[in-house]
């Protein structure tokens, strides 16, 4: 394909992705291919000659996109939000024009600076104390920075990482001065082995993912009745597993936890992370974008005295995956963790602010130019429009929980703080119409948790909306994610009429 063949084709495929926006509305966003659809349908080989670009837009419409779940959809309500724009696939247009594996200053200054600019960016945008930006205010470079992952499940692993040398670095001056008595000295590999990682039960399953892959031990907390991770009960572990002779050096604390969006008690972590010399990581992977919001950050009153934050602007922040924001307060352990030299990757020399190797700061060596999106949806919706965006799904999420609280028949699980909704099916209500005196509690909450599978499944039946359900301590649930950015009020309106009308044929009586 030549230049000119390119132009065509660009033009083509830009109006194919203009129009797939357009008519998503019409689209159911569930798939519903059975497994293997396209091992039936595809060649077993690759085609030895050239095929024409014609012949491979019809096989996207007729062979990918029934296979395609529609994320984009504004009827989809499952997982968090992945958000797309124009503004980020543009940005993702240049990314590849420019096809740049930016792991160091020079091998792509701009990617580089970009970067470094765009993090602090959104760092003052969320409210970040300054101490997790790359350049102070006279304009030279901090102890701390932001820098772009793939996802919060990398970032994890990269925070635990800088916790683990922390840990170790400390373990080995402890065991210097002790082996001078005792003339034993234990390896990092015996050290690693004993160090305890904190989460609590609600933490999303990445958590636990990153000490299996740090070959650290996991230590799940039960969380408090409003599904909170809390000081005490983190105390309690630590002092638990000190005893043990085991070695507590990370805690993870969620601001917007994925089955609830329950904030961890931050504060009391921050001071149990001090006592405890833990390395306090903040996962604020949805609920992050909402500090865009002056109003939400008294919910995150602790984050300032972590060690590490991060948040994924490609769920509720208009940038298209995979675009994941970590900061540091210190960067010395984080890249003194992942720095390793060889000849063919010389270190870049000079003393700017900007002149960063991100490949410090990551498990891979290579890193795409991500910054680009990130930076044309900032410039393209402006603080103000992102913060509309936000507020705009919170409010349809407190209109949803209102309209079932009104309906009778379901009942609030955790309350709305953003634009996650969970609900269920009342257990009363399916007995007479108001619940039974022949009727257990346990009975009433075994025909509940049927009654609210039931609502799910009828649900994503009727074709017009996705979403899921979940279980919290033996509890069915109700689980309804508002955020895509094609997801409007008349979006939300159908949702209740899907859930209404499902309820319809679930509850006797009605």
């Amino acid at each position: 394909m030549d230049a000119t063949e390119f132009r065509k084709r660009g033009k083509e495929v830009v109006d194919a992705i203009a129009d797939y926006y357009e008519s998503m509305a019409d689209m159911p966003p569930l798939s519903t291919v059975e497994p293997g659809y396209l091992y039936k349908i595809m060649p077993l080989e690759a085609p030895e000659e050239p095929e024409s670009f014609d012949e491979i837009q019809r096989d996207i419409q007729s062979k990918i996109m029934p296979g395609v779940t529609h994320w984009q959809s504004g009827n989809f309500f499952a997982w968090y939000p992945s958000n797309s724009s124009f503004a980020g696939i543009l940005g993702e247009m240049y990314s590849a024009m420019f096809s740049v594996v930016g792991f160091s200053w020079l091998s792509s200054p701009a990617a580089t600076e970009l970067e470094t600019v765009v993090m602090d960016w959104l760092g003052k945008l969320v409210g970040l104390d300054r101490r997790f930006l790359s350049i102070r205010e006279d304009g030279t470079e901090g102890d701390g920075g932001g820098v772009i992952q793939g996802t919060a499940s990398e970032a994890l692993v990269v925070a635990m990482l800088a916790a683990r040398d922390m840990a170790l670095v400390g373990r080995r001056r402890a065991q210097g001065a002790a082996t001078e008595k005792e003339g034993e000295e234990e390896d990092d590999g015996a050290r690693s082995a004993r160090l305890v990682a904190y989460f609590s039960d609600q933490t999303h399953s990445s958590g636990e993912k990153a000490a299996n892959i740090l070959g650290c031990r996991p230590h799940a907390i039960r969380s408090d009745g409003s599904y909170r991770l809390t000081k005490g009960a983190l105390l309690d572990a630590v002092r638990r597993d000190r005893a043990a002779g085991l070695v507590p050096f990370f805690v993870c604390g969620t601001f917007g936890t994925t089955n609830t969006a329950a904030i961890d008690d931050l504060a009391g972590i921050t001071e149990a992370a001090r006592d405890e010399r833990l390395w306090f990581h903040v996962d604020a992977a949805y609920a992050g974008a909402a500090l865009c919001c002056p109003e939400f950050r008294p919910l995150a009153r602790g984050i300032e005295r972590a060690d590490s934050f991060s948040f994924n602007p490609h769920k509720w922040m208009l940038t298209t995956f995979d675009c994941s924001a970590l900061w540091v307060a210190d960067s010395t352990h984080l890249v003194r963790a992942l720095s390793v030299h060889r000849e063919y990757l010389p270190r870049t020399k000079g003393t700017t602010s900007f002149a960063k190797d991100y490949r410090d700061w990551q498990i891979p060596l290579g890193r795409r130019f991500r910054a680009l999106k990130l930076w044309l949806v900032m410039r393209t919706y402006g603080a103000a429009g992102i913060r509309a965006h936000i507020r705009a799904h919170v409010a349809e999420a407190r209109w949803l929980e209102e309209q079932l609280v009104a309906d009778g028949r379901f009942e609030i699980v955790v309350p709305v703080v953003f634009g996650l909704v969970v609900f269920r099916i009342r257990p009363g209500c399916l007995f007479d119409g108001g619940g039974s005196s022949s009727s257990s509690s346990e009975e009433e909450e075994a025909a509940a948790n049927r009654a609210n599978t039931e609502l799910v499944q009828r649900a994503n039946t009727d074709g017009r909306v996705f979403l899921l359900g979940s279980r919290l301590r033996g509890v069915d649930v109700v689980r309804v994610a508002i955020g895509g950015a094609q997801t409007s009020h008349r979006n939300v309106a159908l949702l209740l009429e899907v859930l209404t009308k499902a309820a319809d044929d679930i509850v006797p009586g009605r």
